[in-house]
């Protein structure tokens, strides 16, 4: 899902939802303060910015002039708490959120039209947030695919689990067109859309814990040139740095939302 969607009829570069299914397609910043979300990401991330069409409380931030996610800023006016949220390709929303209610999943916003498709906001048994998105991606979204974000991990409970209530949900393994390949390696569930890791599912999560970091939730992996340097940029305007390793740092935006930036590599 994008916050403006194009009316992308006859345009080469706009992929449908369709023929990628079950993959990430898009993430979104729920956040109390657009503006300060602006400078904070700005600082950490070198994100620039552009207005959204659904209007003052969207925007939409780029990376060397393309899309790389979205700023909505809901979060005081329908209660959401800030985070951020993978939103996944499917052929039926309605469908999908049928799938997630008849396994016990929970259905927080949706399904609604946002022209030229449909979203709705969920959350899978244990918890984790998590969006869908049928229709038109937005033009150039090859170009958000291969740079940000470099991949997303769900923190959950039981790996194998999630993954049969997400592969059900989302049409993974399903040996239908487009649809994403599952994978267990070394004790996770990797997920491949066309051949490159766009997710991965990892146990140990704890359902009841106080800490948001420790409870079951889907985190988004940010390619960056510098890790330390955006943990240094997370400190200075207002973030705070929750762990750090060689390549990898996860982060805290200056509004409590949680992040990783990841060494830039090859997929």
């Amino acid at each position: 899902m994008n916050h403006d969607m194009p009316t992308s009829s006859g345009t080469k570069d706009v992929v449908s939802s369709h023929s990628v299914v079950g993959a990430p397609c898009w993430v979104s910043l729920t956040s109390r303060d657009v503006k300060a979300t602006e400078e904070f990401y700005g600082a950490v991330l070198g994100w620039q910015w552009r207005p959204a069409k659904l209007g003052d409380r969207f925007r939409i931030a780029l990376a060397d002039g393309s899309p790389v996610a979205g700023i909505a800023g809901v979060a005081t006016m329908w209660q959401m708490a800030v985070a951020w949220t993978p939103y996944f390709a499917v052929r039926s929303a309605d469908d999908a959120v049928a799938r997630v209610q008849e396994r016990m999943g929970t259905v927080a916003v949706g399904p609604i039209s946002l022209p030229p498709g449909r979203a709705a906001l969920l959350a899978d048994r244990d918890g984790a947030t998590f969006g869908i998105w049928e229709g038109d991606l937005f033009t150039d979204w090859e170009t958000w695919r291969n740079a940000q974000p470099a991949f997303i991990t769900l923190h959950t409970r039981d790996a194998f689990d999630a993954a049969i209530f997400y592969g059900e949900v989302l049409d993974w393994a399903s040996q239908r067109p487009g649809c994403c390949e599952v994978h267990y390696e070394g004790g996770e569930v990797v997920l491949r859309s066309r051949g490159d890791v766009v997710a991965r599912i990892e146990s140990g999560a704890l359902g009841a814990a106080p800490d948001p970091a420790i409870r079951p939730h889907w985190q988004i992996h940010f390619s960056v040139d510098d890790v330390e340097a955006c943990a240094r940029a997370a400190e200075l305007h207002g973030g705070s740095v929750l762990s750090k390793g060689g390549d990898e740092a996860v982060l805290r935006d200056h509004d409590g939302a949680q992040f990783t930036v990841t060494a830039r590599r090859d997929r």
